[in-house]
């Protein structure tokens, strides 16, 4: 997705008849959740010892809106070369901070320099996670980020990153992370995305794009099931569509195959599915998401799993984060 204005942002998660309202209109994203009470930004937080799982694993998925420098329209002004601001920025650390994860897999990251400030960043706040991978595609503006409070033992690529749509070759636009951690005696292998946007492109349709792409991170999947069907695989990030989709049906797959991924369901305070909201439009839809292959599946705390919601959602990003727990 791209730039969303900071401009008139509204605290609180908005109810369906009194959506959240904005001057500028963000690039088209297109989504099934516990009341928090929120410092504000500027505030400094401390990490609760209470939400450090002892055991098991917290991960977080989140898009965190263009923390890179890009042109952007901020207070009704156009800037140029422009970082996120900070405020923004501060939203993002405290949301994050506040629900301790062990693992965090980041959409929409500039440059690796963008990754370690949001590094330093959680560490100033209390939360270490001293481990890190970066990648992308070939978007050469938005990237992928993850952190880790334990080592990440090792790093892949998928073999086909490319596609062809109506006659044309094509690279898939920011990638896809593959990076496995060992923690607490247990081993993970988090493998991320963010699939093409609904915003129109020149290399053609935008759905076939984002569908070619899904395609891609499927085959990149099944071809680590295939050679180890016992993987322990957390598939997750901004896939830019919603259940019923082909987009996302090709990234599951048939639930009786055993390569077949399991989205986990999770709900905000309010028993709401949305993670993103498309101003233009006033839509609300889930579109980011945290998916298992079935080996994980015995190990996930289902009632634990949920869309934050925390007051400055809406400042922090355009998206809300989704929180997964492994036991």
């Amino acid at each position: 997705m791209l730039a969303a204005s900071s401009c008139d942002r509204k605290t609180g998660t908005p109810t369906w008849d009194a959506p959240r309202t904005q001057t500028t209109a963000p690039e088209p994203d297109e989504a099934t959740p516990v009341e928090i009470d929120a410092p504000a930004a500027s505030e400094s937080v401390s990490v609760s010892s209470e939400t450090v799982s002892p055991s098991g694993l917290r991960f977080i998925t989140y898009n965190v809106e263009n923390w890179l420098t890009m042109d952007r329209y901020v207070d009704r002004k156009a800037l140029k070369g422009t970082p996120k601001p900070e405020s923004e920025k501060q939203a993002v650390v405290a949301i994050i901070s506040r629900h301790t994860p062990d693992v965090i897999g980041l959409c929409e990251i500039g440059e690796a320099s963008d990754l370690a400030e949001i590094q330093e960043d959680l560490k100033a706040a209390g939360l270490n996670l001293p481990h890190s991978h970066y990648t992308g595609g070939s978007d050469p503006t938005r990237h992928l980020g993850l952190l880790s409070r334990f080592p990440i033992t090792s790093t892949a690529k998928p073999a086909e990153t490319e596609y062809r749509l109506a006659g044309q070759t094509f690279a898939i636009n920011r990638g896809i992370l593959d990076a496995t951690i060992q923690a607490r005696g247990k081993s993970y292998r988090f493998i991320g995305t963010h699939l093409k946007s609904k915003r129109d492109s020149e290399q053609g349709d935008q759905e076939a794009i984002r569908l070619n792409e899904a395609r891609l991170l499927r085959r990149h999947v099944t071809s680590i099931l295939k050679t180890n069907a016992d993987a322990r695989l957390v598939v997750y990030g901004d896939l830019n569509d919603t259940r019923a989709t082909p987009t996302i049906k090709t990234i599951t797959g048939n639930y009786n195959d055993p390569t077949y991924l399991t989205a986990i369901p999770a709900k905000d305070s309010r028993h709401d599915a949305w993670t993103y909201h498309w101003a233009l439009h006033d839509i609300y839809s889930r579109i980011d998401y945290i998916m298992v292959t079935r080996e994980l599946r015995k190990d996930v705390d289902f009632p634990a799993a949920k869309i934050i919601d925390d007051a400055d959602w809406d400042t922090a990003s355009d998206h809300r984060a989704v929180l997964a727990v492994f036991k």
